[in-house]
């Protein structure tokens, strides 16, 4: 999920500051993440363990890719609880995007699930004041479908690709198959690929945009989840790698400094309304109900559409600026069309070329032992 921010940093600094040997050195550290990047989406082989199920969850789509989830496996199934130790309290300050982010997940672990012979049935659950999920096999002999077995081959391959799109429509049966795709109880979504519609939600993400680059607290809060190196990306496996933006990876101590740089509010809205303006529409999800249970199936929606979409080699990116800023939320359900309901997240679509992607924790760090 969800949240995405670019810092428009130039490799010229790096050769003014460093020379060649940085040069030399970076690319070297981009070999390696290279390879770290691929072992983390290689398929699980049979026999299928918890573990891999887990590995597989683990590469959906997240909040500033904080990852904010912890695993619990029994005889009986696997368990997915929020990681509050992991939030983003200025951006998601009542942990709407946390549980988004747990919907992403659970929907990942379910589709695996089946595409590998271990299917489940999804719950949310409570624990006490605590929300989460969980996926209790079965032994109905469920076998994948086509299209799960599309969406689980997609599993490792998407990203949030946050680029300029080339602008071309997609047609109106894949249009279909995207919307029939995120068909989860209690969730609606909305399709936008009328320009009008899509300028106005351009003009909504600027506004969100302009709104959270003059919040001190955001850019400190967002500062935070930048990883501007490899190194730093693999040994934190976590945050925003400036490559997976579209950036230049830079060293880790150059970094925070351009950051400042180049991080203002014309170039990132000069950057937006490319972005916005080249995709081919505009996908906005909304549950019911306005909580964690609505949160998750919206998840889990969103999560199905950005499998589809990669299946279907259409790029996605969120650009959730404007339902972020509380006083946006009721100008996006305007043009979504949503008669007043609280929309959860906005999604641009297109086709572009890939990202390098996101980092992700080892599966021990994410795994709840047993007491």
């Amino acid at each position: 999920m969800l949240t995405r921010r670019g810092i428009l940093t130039g490799g010229s600094a790096a050769l003014a500051l460093g020379g060649a040997g940085i040069v030399v050195e970076a690319r070297r550290a981009a070999a390696r993440y290279a390879r770290y990047s691929r072992d983390l989406r290689v398929p699980p082989m049979p026999p299928v363990t918890d573990r891999g199920l887990v590995r597989y969850a683990t590469l959906a789509a997240n909040g500033h890719n904080t990852q904010p989830w912890r695993f619990q496996m029994s005889d009986r199934g696997i368990a997915i609880r929020p990681d509050f130790s992991r939030r983003t309290p200025v951006v998601d300050p009542d942990d709407h995007h946390l549980y988004v982010s747990l919907g992403c997940a659970v929907e990942n672990l379910a589709i695996a699930a089946i595409a590998t012979g271990r299917p489940g049935a999804v719950a949310v659950t409570r624990d006490g004041n605590e929300t989460g999920a969980s996926l209790a096999f079965i032994s109905d002999g469920m076998a994948a479908d086509p299209d799960t077995w599309k969406m689980f081959t997609a599993i490792p391959r998407r990203q949030s690709t946050r680029s300029v799109y080339d602008g071309r429509p997609v047609p109106s049966a894949d249009l279909e198959r995207l919307r029939k795709s995120a068909d989860v109880d209690g969730v609606h979504l909305a399709l936008l690929t009328d320009q009008g519609a899509v300028g106005r939600m351009r003009d909504l993400v600027i506004a969100g945009n302009d709104a959270q680059m003059a919040d001190r607290a955001f850019v400190a809060e967002l500062k935070r989840w930048i990883r501007f190196s490899p190194s730093a990306a693999i040994g934190r496996g976590d945050g925003l790698y400036a490559a997976a933006s579209g950036n230049p990876a830079l060293p880790e101590w150059l970094g925070p400094h351009a950051f400042e740089m180049a991080f203002k509010p014309r170039s990132e809205a000069d950057k937006y309304a490319r972005q916005m303006d080249s995709s081919a529409g505009i996908a906005v999800f909304s549950a019911a109900p306005e909580n964690p249970a609505g949160w998750i199936a919206a998840g889990r929606a969103c999560q199905r559409f950005c499998l589809t979409a990669t299946a279907l080699g259409i790029r996605t990116a969120f650009v959730n600026q404007p339902v972020e800023v509380a006083a946006l939320r009721a100008d996006v359900a305007s043009v979504a069309g949503l008669d007043g309901r609280r929309p959860d997240l906005v999604l641009r679509f297109g086709y572009a070329p890939a990202l390098p992607y996101s980092p992700r924790r080892p599966v021990e760090a994410v795994i709840l032992r047993n007491a």
